[in-house]
């Protein structure tokens, strides 16, 4: 069943198989996703299948936000991808990172990009990076229970200084210091408890946040594939490196001996 709507985009009705006759979503060309209701409340939407899945990202202050990920995508016991960019570049002083489901974070975090620019072309300045996390809070909480995977951090720069949000698919955001998500998310945060100091350099803290991804990729069998390294500071974005985990294996055991 096809809908027009004001713009004069063709709407195409999709209904679960397992939903109740009230709940449908609609999805439009233009990559809004509408959700309405028959009744008076929409149920939730389970998904059709398990989804199992895994990831290692972290971000903390020092010298702005440094902001470190794993590239591996799993889909239950199988590695579907080693190359998988799980940081979104929003602007060029934003920065969101994917945990949970790939297809959920891009698709929200870049719509997040666009209603980031939507705004910078209204106001005549940039976004804050508090704004443009409740921005994404509050349009993935419309969709609470209907299966949305999501757990992403929003970090960036603005006219008050450095800025690190965690937002999750459930509408949960939070302002912190220093994240880590993802299953292995614990072994990250015992790398940087060790480490970090107030005193540490660029250079040190950068590779305090690649210690911290390769030793969970080491760990954890749902992280792996190669580290990316960003670093948030007053004049924006940088990406510092990319490196695979076994020649950070290798490096770093040569340093051991």
């Amino acid at each position: 069943m096809a809908l027009q709507d004001v713009c004069g985009f063709q709407e195409t009705e999709w209904r679960h198989p397992a939903s109740p006759a009230g709940a449908v979503l609609s999805v439009n060309p233009a990559g809004e996703i509408k959700a309405a209701a028959r009744s008076s409340s929409l149920a939730t939407v389970p998904r059709p299948f398990p989804l199992s899945h895994g990831t290692t990202t972290l971000g903390f202050f020092q010298h702005g936000v440094i902001v470190a990920v794993d590239s591996r995508a799993t889909a239950g016991s199988y590695i579907a991808s080693q190359t998988v960019k799980k940081v979104i570049e929003i602007n060029p002083y934003l920065l969101g990172t994917m945990a949970g489901g790939a297809a959920d974070c891009s698709f929200w975090e870049r719509l997040l990009a666009r209603q980031c620019r939507i705004y910078e072309l209204r106001n005549k300045e940039r976004i804050s990076v508090a704004a443009a996390s409740k921005l994404l809070a509050n349009m993935v909480y419309q969709y609470k229970g209907m299966g949305l995977s999501m757990g992403t951090m929003i970090c960036g720069w603005d006219k008050r200084g450095p800025g690190l949000y965690y937002v999750d698919s459930e509408g949960n955001r939070v302002c912190g210091d220093q994240f880590a998500v993802g299953s292995g998310s614990m072994y990250a945060y015992g790398v940087l408890d060790s480490g970090l100091r107030q005193d540490l350099t660029v250079e040190e803290a950068c590779d305090l946040g690649r210690r911290a991804i390769y030793q969970a990729t080491y760990r954890d069998a749902y992280s792996g594939g190669q580290v990316n390294l960003y670093h948030v500071h007053s004049e924006g974005w940088k990406r510092v490196s990319q490196e695979d985990v076994l020649q950070l294996h290798h490096q770093y055991q040569s340093q051991k001996a």
